[in-house]
């Protein structure tokens, strides 16, 4: 386990390192995940037996203990998020309808590309021969 958790920070730490060097507007474990992304690709897989998979694992089974400090966080400035609760709300709900409405057109222009199956035409419930 010790080795998975070698990889995840080694990579991460890689991460920040191109980030500082070259200066580009990322985070750096964002950069991080995706070099450990590319090397996973990369290497030799050795299935369930992987340190890497087993460690993602154990991290993954006790994932709600990483949005304690983001509770914490919350719980902290409630007199900021108090006074602003307006904006914050209706920046919610505007990005969430925003979204839905874009995953809607991005799904339309899919099914238009997509050829419909033979026999599947008809209402529903209609017999097809």
């Amino acid at each position: 386990m010790i080795v998975g958790l070698l990889w995840l920070l080694g990579c991460q730490l890689a991460g920040t390192a191109i980030v500082e060097l070259t200066g580009i507007p990322l985070p750096g474990p964002v950069v991080g995940m995706l070099l450990l992304f590319v090397v996973l690709l990369l290497r030799r897989r050795d299935g369930e037996d992987d340190p890497v998979i087993q460690v993602g694992d154990y991290f993954l089974s006790h994932l709600q203990l990483f949005f304690i400090p983001a509770g914490v966080g919350v719980i902290a400035y409630v007199a900021v998020i108090r006074d602003s609760a307006v904006p914050i709300v209706v920046a919610l709900l505007g990005s969430w309808i925003l979204g839905l409405a874009t995953v809607g057109w991005v799904l339309g222009l899919f099914l238009r590309r997509v050829p419909s199956v033979a026999g599947t035409e008809g209402a529903p419930g209609e017999e097809i021969e």
